[in-house]
């Protein structure tokens, strides 16, 4: 294995945890997932599974990830979600390039992360992805300190960020109901977070706001490869960017009253 530590954010992920773990032992020394209050078997199975498993109070994304990346022992760290996969093509990719020593200037590497959806056993040719900084070196990266948007940076602008080939699968919802739950509670993050930054949508923008969302969704997301699936997709996408305005402008009212 390589002196690699893979963190995982976890609650309620008893169903799929032990396929993500068991993808990531294929290249990682040290697996440790930190749940923030599971009441369903995600902490057993994950430490059947070989995880190191550590409890810690939700407080926001980033934060949670600011544990994890601080209680790994390697200084090199991977970090996916209970909702990924690493593929076995970038297992071979990520061993291949730490079977050479890594210059002192490369902070990490971005993967990109694709979406495969349910029924799929791998991502659709021109699915939809998101290229994000997850291989990193904690002393030259660190993930920012944010409720909400969970993203890795450089600590200095002359480290370099390099890109991997291959990818990570992605199925980000068990069935539509769990996609709705899941709606609910991230456009309720996003709506405190838009009040904190004093940004109140006007209600032309709210009018609006769904129409362009299914449109980026359907077309700039590609989700029309997947048939009438796709229309679902997209509307819930554009519901879920209505959600978070129709909420931040409820904020603002009741700041009002």
């Amino acid at each position: 294995m390589l002196p690699i530590s893979v963190f995982i954010i976890t609650k309620n992920e008893g169903d799929r945890i032990e396929q993500v773990i068991d993808a990531a032992k294929k290249i990682a020394d040290e697996i440790l997932v930190i749940d923030s209050g599971s009441s369903d078997d995600t902490c057993k199975i994950a430490a059947q599974a070989g995880a190191k498993v550590l409890f810690n109070q939700w407080q926001g994304y980033g934060q949670q990830k600011i544990f994890g990346e601080n209680e790994c022992r390697n200084n090199w760290v991977l970090n996916i979600d209970a909702d990924e996969e690493i593929s076995p093509e970038l297992c071979t990719e990520i061993r291949e390039i730490f079977s050479k020593k890594i210059d002192d200037k490369i902070a990490g590497f971005r993967i990109k992360i694709v979406n495969k959806f349910r029924f799929e056993t791998h991502p659709r040719k021109w699915a939809y992805y998101y290229n994000q900084f997850r291989l990193y070196n904690k002393n030259l990266a660190g993930f920012k300190n944010s409720s909400v948007h969970d993203s890795v940076e450089a600590r200095s602008p002359k480290h370099e960020i390099l890109q991997l080939k291959n990818i990570i699968y992605h199925q980000s919802f068990r069935s539509y109901s769990h996609w709705i739950d899941k709606l609910n509670s991230y456009s309720q993050m996003q709506a405190q977070d838009a009040f904190l930054k004093d940004k109140n949508p006007s209600i032309l923008k709210i009018f609006f706001t769904p129409f362009f969302a299914f449109l980026k969704s359907y077309f700039v997301r590609r989700y029309f490869i997947y048939g009438f699936e796709g229309l679902i997709y997209s509307s819930l996408f554009a519901f879920s960017r209505f959600a978070k305005a129709i909420k931040t402008r409820e904020l603002f009212r009741e700041k009002k009253c």
